[in-house]
């Protein structure tokens, strides 16, 4: 078979070749050789470490790789030697609740190392003391994530349910009472009463941004540098500091003396999140957020939704799509150009110059698989190879579009809005695509949007008379039309509103859209499921899941690569070495497990899971379930699936004709 493209040739024997011919670049290899293909698909279970006796909650590396810290809900700290899988040190805490967060202060040798738990107290432990040196009650909820950055040894962070976030300078000393000006961010001045913090990271190429996760869809971003720090707000406890009886002073009314201004945050949001109704079965949170090594991107992992990687930088090019501009998608003079897996990047060439119609002869052969596996409603296959198809060819407008129809089939959290995504797309290559522009009014509809949809739908019919009589067409007119008398689009963002500050109402406005997205996880039991980077370039990524496996995907095509067993309920914590491919992970167990490649010999990795697309279906599915069933299936009771109905009425562009047609849609049990 002929050489599709010029490979980057990762395989370990060839990078230790180039190494020994290429003394200069031994640096480069030796990080290549970090996390490879080969070295991915072997890893499997190395060491279980045995040492908790409750769940393990957060895992933390050193700087140098040779301590890992494991906190857990039985208050301790355990340093382990990860090679010798040997305990190191056991540290009681004396933390009255579930420890969340531990991280080393960066330069001190590891002698220093923060805490945050369950009863509200951040504590500073010098490993050679046996009493804290800090320890720290300003929080009245539990605190959740502590953060460090190695360029800024003496400052570290936390972020609490209580809506605060906190900074600390361990060079001088602290003292609560005081009510030191060690307030960097009240959520709660903004987001109002039931604000609490979840998450945070603060850049680590430029450590004078910092990223917060909160209970709701929205990421948000500061410059720090352009924040004047407040005191602890007062609070009046009525029954004690559960923040359901807490009242604060400025819920909702912004900052007294605008000590956040309004430059200095940036907000992101997967665009269909924006106005989605609260669903009273399901809340939104980010659990957790880290940024990449570059400092260029950050990724989050919404619970109760997907995992979502956003550009930092490209704030122009990435707005969500709020207010839809039909003219400027079906009529483009766009100067755009690039476009990387349904993300366009900024460029002066007009992208309709750039659609390739005629595929190279191996993406031709992935589209005719995707269209096969469509034809058979396998639609997680079809994404998969149109995923491939479009790393090889960024700019073909067919497989957009063809992966936009098997995002409308499939219809997972998010799949409507990629499928949006993927039409805008399609149109900016190839203005005339008939499909496209009536999958756009489509998506639109089943988003909620129907004002938006009518204008494409108007649009549409205007480009292209000759569908005027299409009973397709004439369907989904009718229903816009109805949609939009009845008034029923749904629009949680204004009603949202009028609860908040008016800063938090401009952030909000002005989104940062998602670079990619990976699916296939379920995060809906627990509020602390990490997802991280994996490879010196962070060439994947990993997260735990509540069915008790973790997840690989490769990041260029956000396909899923593995699938291994690493709980026996949910895994929570992954935390990869920082120089060797070595993983470790966590969660409702009270061990931790290390993962590495295993040796080539024949034998069956009994935790690896072979059918990657039944376990992501089975999640998805999960993660749409009734909460009390979730408790019920944890507790190990089984429910029978819910059968789709069939005959059910689908409408589509035939592939021949390009005529919209109506047929009825035999879907496949799940």
């Amino acid at each position: 078979m002929a050489v599709h493209r010029q490979e980057k040739d990762y395989t370990v024997v060839n990078l230790i070749r180039q190494r020994e011919i290429q003394e200069s670049i031994a640096h480069t290899i030796s990080q290549k050789l970090h996390v490879t293909e080969d070295l991915v698909l072997r890893l499997g279970l190395e060491k279980e470490l045995n040492g908790h006796s409750g769940c393990v909650n957060c895992l933390e590396w050193d700087e140098t790789g040779k301590v890992l810290a494991s906190a857990s809900d039985d208050t301790n700290i355990i340093l382990w030697d990860p090679f010798r899988y040997e305990k190191k040190l056991v540290i009681h805490t004396g933390h009255r609740g579930n420890i969340f967060s531990a991280k080393f202060m960066p330069k001190t040798n590891n002698n220093v190392l923060v805490s945050g738990a369950a009863d509200c107290k951040v504590q500073v432990h010098d490993l050679s003391l046996t009493e804290p040196i800090l320890a720290c009650y300003c929080h009245l909820g539990r605190v959740k994530r502590i953060a460090t950055i190695g360029s800024i040894p003496s400052l570290f962070w936390s972020v609490a349910e209580d809506g605060l976030v906190l900074q600390y300078d361990i060079r001088t000393p602290h003292t609560c009472e005081n009510n030191e000006p060690n307030v960097l961010v009240n959520l709660v001045n903004h987001m109002g009463r039931s604000a609490e913090g979840k998450c945070i990271s603060v850049n680590p190429k430029r450590p004078e941004l910092i990223a917060i996760g909160a209970n709701d869809a929205y990421i948000r971003m500061y410059d720090r540098r352009m924040i004047k720090h407040s005191q602890v707000p007062i609070i009046f406890p009525h029954v004690d500091w559960d923040r359901r009886h807490l009242s604060f002073i400025r819920s909702g009314e912004g900052d007294p003396e605008n000590n956040v201004p309004l430059g200095c945050a940036q907000y992101f949001i997967a665009g269909h999140l924006h106005s989605r109704p609260r669903d009273g079965n399901r809340s939104l949170t980010a659990t957790y957020l880290t940024f990449s090594a570059d400092g260029n991107e950050l990724l989050v992992n919404m619970g109760g939704e997907q995992i979502y990687l956003y550009d930092i930088n490209n704030s122009k090019n990435s707005k969500i799509f709020q207010s839809y501009n039909v003219k400027s998608v079906s009529e483009t003079n766009e100067k755009d150009s690039k476009s990387k897996n349904g993300c366009i990047e900024s460029c002066d060439v007009n992208l309709a110059n750039t659609n390739i119609r005629t595929l190279p002869h191996h993406v031709e052969e992935l589209k005719r698989q995707a269209n096969e596996g469509f034809e058979q409603q396998k639609y997680t296959i079809a994404i998969n190879l149109y995923n491939k198809a479009i790393s090889y060819c960024p700019t073909a407008a067919v497989l957009f579009a063809n992966r936009a129809a098997a995002f409308m089939k499939r219809a997972w959290d998010g799949d409507t809005y990629a499928a949006l995504r993927d039409c805008r797309t399609t149109l900016l290559l190839d203005p005339q695509h008939v499909k496209a522009h009536f999958r756009l009014a489509r998506c639109l509809f089943d988003l909620n949007r129907s004002v938006e949809a009518e204008k494409v739908i108007k649009n549409f019919l205007c480009k292209f008379p000759e569908y005027a009589s299409n009973s397709a067409c004439k369907a989904l007119k009718m229903d816009i039309k109805e949609a939009i008398d009845s008034g029923r689009d749904i629009d949680s963002f204004e009603q949202d509103l009028s609860r908040i500050s008016g800063y938090e109402k401009e952030w909000r406005s002005n989104t940062i859209d998602y670079k990619m997205r990976f699916c296939g996880h379920c995060n809906t039991t627990t509020d602390i499921k990490e997802a991280n980077f994996f490879g010196n370039n962070g060439q994947y990524i990993v997260a735990g899941s509540d069915d008790g496996s973790f997840f690989i995907w490769d990041r260029n095509t956000t396909n899923i690569i593995r699938v291994l067993r690493g709980d026996d309920r949910i895994v929570n914590c992954l935390q990869p070495h920082p120089s060797t491919c070595l993983l470790a992970t966590s969660g409702i167990d009270p061990v931790i497990r290390l993962w590495s490649p295993l040796p080539e010999d024949g034998s069956i990795n009994d935790r690896e899971i072979k059918n990657l697309e039944d376990a992501a279906s089975a999640n998805q599915i999960r993660m749409n379930r009734d909460p009390f069933e979730l408790m019920l299936i944890n507790m190990g009771y089984r429910f029978p699936v819910e059968q789709p109905e069939e005959n059910e009425p689908n409408e589509e562009i035939d592939d021949q004709n390009d005529q919209p047609i109506v047929h009825p849609l035999n879907c496949r049990p799940s």
